[in-house]
């Protein structure tokens, strides 16, 4: 859902006149980091992140993180002496709460994941504004999303100022 959002944002700007896109720099932007470091999505996520139940399952994680890593110090300093059984209890133990930090973790990046989203789609109109102008204002000829670039040099980016012209929007609405 995440890259049909961007696509979609990539559309818009490949609708930008071709007289606009003619001649110019090249330059790289990462929306999805655009949007999820400004003010707007920062503060939505703090949200999420206070919310109850995404506190508990936050110290059940903390708890379980703990419990795995003594599992597995125990096991790394005792593995020479144990018989092939206990090992193999062990390596149980260890797997089991493996699986419940995994399942716990699933739960934390979920809310997250569907939050982004959120943000995404409901700032869109927002980020094709900023990218038109920034690609007028900066003399872009050809912008590229991140993601679909091997290698780019920090100078081409302009994701910090997509976030900068998105925080001061947000801050003028």
């Amino acid at each position: 859902m995440i890259k049909k959002t961007l696509a979609i944002l990539a559309l818009g700007i490949a609708m930008t006149p071709l007289g606009v896109l003619a001649q110019g720099k090249v330059a790289v932007v990462d929306l999805q980091a655009a949007i999820l470091q400004s003010d707007a999505a920062q503060q939505r996520l703090d949200g999420v992140r206070n919310e109850e139940g995404y506190k508990a399952d936050k110290e059940e994680f903390d708890r379980l993180r703990e419990e795995l890593d003594k599992l597995v110090r125990e096991f790394q300093k005792d593995a020479a002496v144990m018989s092939q059984e206990q090992q193999d209890t062990s390596r149980r133990r260890l797997a089991s709460k493996q699986a419940d930090l995994e399942h716990v973790g699933g739960k934390l990046q979920q809310a997250e994941q569907a939050t982004g989203q959120a943000l995404l789609q409901e700032m869109s109109p927002m980020v094709q504004e900023v990218l038109r102008e920034l690609i007028a204002t900066e003399g872009i000829g050809l912008l590229l999303q991140r993601t679909s670039v091997i290698h780019a040099d920090p100078g081409y980016s302009i994701t910090a100022k997509v976030t900068d012209k998105l925080n001061q929007l947000s801050a003028a609405n």
